[in-house]
């Protein structure tokens, strides 16, 4: 189990290389590693991936189908896969999914409501950050735990005994909580108003709702949450507050309840703003922050001086993904 894993995350905004040996791990620039497997996260597995397995052709052709769903993670992956396969041929390269920890949402909250032969096209309900999901409830067991994944990407998740029952992220990474670039949940009318009536077509729509909508759209710059909380918040940090408190209570009503809520990820584990406008907005259910340990949070920590327990975790998606190719191999 304490095989040295070089893990390669392509994500929707940088590429991040971990040498992961045991539960310890650094950041490395080069693929030029002496590891014993090369484990690489991979965002959206479909209804096909539930598990850790190692990347041959046919995989690599069933990821590069699912592109669709996510066109700013499946294809950085398979990228970052060519040239990690190139620098380290003869090693095992084993893709670990996003939507794997997402496999237990029930039926009722996965299921959209939509005709039947949509649903048999797997329109559904898959969920992602499930690496650091997974992650943020092994450190902070609860019964009830809610998870806040707040970064270049958003999403809120129901976590009940350590499995997934809800997520706000859909059949693709664009719905949900607004996000860096990405607008979150939209009218679906909104769409067939912007094909019908502004002549939008589907490649301006795929573009401006990944790439120039969510905080970018309504701060303008670049959406970086650090210059919006800078500029004194505005209208950027209402909606994206009001819109994770709203998530977060819809988490609790799946759960029957709330014991732990987690923040993790860049904006998460770093911006105090942030988290004290959604938690204000969540003091019904028993959140209350200590002020003092909220601003001078250092991941892994608890923050919280209510009834509902409130910590700050490091997001380690890396040590799941290793821990996931060891398993396998």
């Amino acid at each position: 189990m304490g095989l040295a894993v070089l893990v390669v995350n392509a994500g929707s905004t940088s590429l991040k290389l971990h040498l992961v040996e045991g539960e310890e791990s650094r950041k490395v620039e080069s693929l030029a590693q002496d590891v014993a497997a090369v484990a690489h996260r991979v965002v959206h597995g479909g209804a096909r991936f539930r598990e850790p397995v190692l990347i041959d052709d046919v995989v690599r052709a069933e990821i590069a189908a699912l592109e669709a769903l996510a066109p700013l993670h499946n294809a950085p992956a398979l990228r970052a896969f060519e040239e990690a396969q190139q620098a380290l041929p003869d090693l095992p390269h084993v893709a670990v999914f996003d939507t794997a920890f997402h496999a237990t949402i029930p039926a009722e909250a996965a299921t959209y409501a939509v005709p039947e032969r949509w649903r048999d096209w797997g329109v559904r309900r898959y969920g992602f950050h499930g690496l650091s999901v997974q992650w943020a409830a092994e450190r902070v067991r609860a019964e009830r735990l809610v998870v806040c994944h707040l970064g270049g990407g958003s999403s809120v998740t129901a976590v009940r005994d350590g499995r997934s029952i809800d997520t706000t992220m859909g059949i693709t990474p664009l719905e949900g909580v607004p996000m860096t670039t990405r607008s979150g949940s939209l009218d679906p009318g909104a769409i067939l108003f912007l094909l019908r009536e502004r002549g939008l077509d589907v490649d301006e729509l795929e573009h401006e709702l990944n790439l120039e909508s969510g905080l970018k759209a309504l701060a303008g710059g670049s959406g970086d949450m650090r210059e919006i909380v800078a500029a004194g918040g505005g209208l950027a940090l209402d909606v994206f507050a009001y819109r994770v408190a709203g998530a977060v209570a819809a988490m609790s009503a799946a759960l029957g309840g709330l014991d732990v809520l987690v923040f993790t990820a860049g904006i998460g584990e770093r911006a105090p703003l942030v988290r004290t406008r959604i938690c204000e907005r969540l003091a019904f259910l028993g959140v209350e922050l200590d002020a003092a340990l909220n601003e001078r949070a250092d991941p892994d920590c608890a923050i919280s001086a209510g009834a509902v327990a409130v910590h700050v975790v490091r997001a380690r998606e890396e040590l799941v993904a290793a821990r996931a190719a060891r398993t396998l191999l």
